[in-house]
């Protein structure tokens, strides 16, 4: 179960951003200026590109900004989440002196 977990976390947004990418070229067209950005979204803070896509076509203003924060902190803790998890796994880790 942990495994689809992570699994879904770390490869759903980025099917999510394949599948929205091929649907919707002019959202993504509308959203970034060149091919890099969304590339480099894609490949480290797949949450983040999917929430400034999301908000970017109206302006970024305001509320949007805690909206893509949040998604940040999401990518953030999907990556540093399994270290967390399995620090008592590693020998001598994570034990008080």
């Amino acid at each position: 179960m942990c495994c689809l977990f992570t699994s879904l976390v770390l490869f759903g947004p980025r099917l999510v951003i394949l599948l929205w990418w091929l649907m919707q070229p002019l959202r993504w067209q509308a959203a970034f200026d060149s091919f890099i950005w969304p590339f480099l979204g894609f490949l480290f803070l797949p949450w983040t590109t999917l929430m400034y896509v999301i908000v970017a076509p109206g302006g970024v203003t305001g509320f949007d900004w805690i909206w893509i924060g949040l998604m940040f902190l999401a990518d953030i803790t999907s990556y540093t989440g399994g270290a967390y998890g399995n620090r008592n796994q590693i020998p001598g880790y994570g034990r008080s002196p």
